[in-house]
């Protein structure tokens, strides 16, 4: 049985803690929060973007601590699941490693790629698990994609457009601080750098076109990753620039040599195009935000137990993401393609 710590309740930590009690071989042992109202099991203040609101929770057979340090202690604990602003994930995931526990960590994996690298080379220098919570690669029609893709049962991939738009978060005032996340260009749209990675590789360049805002964040870009002579040609547009009433759409349009797949969240449940001029709706299974956080955690939990970093959690491809973003950000700034 693997043992689950998770840090940070909020709206994000409380998704992991339901996704986890659907896990096999995983329990959620303790919780870390320094809100004595949470600790006490009143989450009825929490909400986000998706899934159920909070509720009052039962914690009687789950430690509670309010000091992080006293959380790394517990010998009972296996895996540190961190859950809190992404300005924290540097120094709480260089602790944890320190403690001898393997790490989950909510993406982005750090603000900088400076603070990314020395995570990565904490990991193996302690030979423990460092593996980066991207939910994307887990939402049953993004795993479908990618499957296809890697499998090359339709071919090599010739080109893809994705889109990833939201209106301007409320929920929380750390996911709309800057400083805390990064803005849009990272918080946001490193779900799409991490898949693209996963499927493509890293481009040679980027030439992105965008929004700068007088914070110096950049809440809205378009991307081209340029990967030379015979491609891919691969773009995205991302960003938290709708109307609220228009709260959240991501999908993407894929073409390979013997199929094209299109999904549109809310409009175009995923379809695969064939050559014979078919259409058809492939059959997934469950598509509750949920499931995909289940499935991301039970994923966790078997490179624990296996003693093996799971590719689509690995360290590197978030790092690598999270250099993307960045490399995007300058060129939104410079006008210029930027190498990567």
């Amino acid at each position: 049985m693997v043992r689950i710590g998770i840090v940070g309740v909020g709206f994000m930590g409380m998704i992991h803690y339901l996704a986890a009690q659907k896990v096999k071989g995983g329990r959620v042992v303790a919780i870390q929060t320094r809100d004595q109202k949470k600790l006490a099991g009143d989450w009825r203040g929490i909400r986000g973007n998706f899934g159920p609101p909070g509720t009052m929770m039962d914690l009687g057979k789950v430690k509670r601590y309010p000091q992080f340090e006293d959380l790394l202690a517990d010998p009972d604990v296996d895996l540190i699941d961190i859950c809190t602003p992404t300005n924290l994930h540097e120094p709480m995931v260089l602790a944890a490693l320190k403690a001898g526990k393997h790490v989950l960590v909510e993406k982005a994996i750090a603000l900088e790629t400076r603070a990314a690298d020395a995570m990565v080379k904490a990991a193996h220098k302690a030979g423990k698990l460092l593996m980066v919570a991207h939910v994307l690669p887990f939402v049953p029609e993004f795993a479908f994609a990618a499957e296809a893709i890697r499998s090359g049962t339709y071919g090599r991939l010739v080109g893809a457009h994705f889109t990833r738009v939201i209106s301007r978060p409320d929920w929380s005032a750390d996911i709309g601080d800057a400083s805390k996340t990064g803005g849009p260009a990272i918080d946001l749209h490193i779900h799409d750098t991490h898949f693209i990675g996963l499927i493509a590789g890293v481009p040679a360049k980027v030439c992105s076109s965008g929004i700068v805002a007088d914070d110096g964040s950049v809440p809205y870009l378009t991307t081209q990753y340029l990967y030379g002579d015979g491609g891919p040609v691969v773009t995205c547009s991302s960003g938290a620039v709708a109307m609220s009433g228009r709260p959240f759409v991501h999908g993407y349009e894929i073409y390979l040599e013997k199929a094209t797949l299109a999904f549109t969240s809310g409009a175009q449940p995923l379809t695969l195009y064939t050559p014979d001029g078919k259409a058809k709706t492939p059959k997934l299974k469950g598509v509750e935000p949920e499931i995909a956080f289940t499935t991301e955690i039970q994923t966790a939990v078997n490179g624990v137990r296996d003693g093996v970093e799971p590719d689509l959690l690995s360290g590197q491809l978030a790092r690598d993401a999270l250099a993307l973003c960045h490399k995007e950000c300058q060129s939104v700034r410079t006008g210029k393609a930027v190498i990567v």
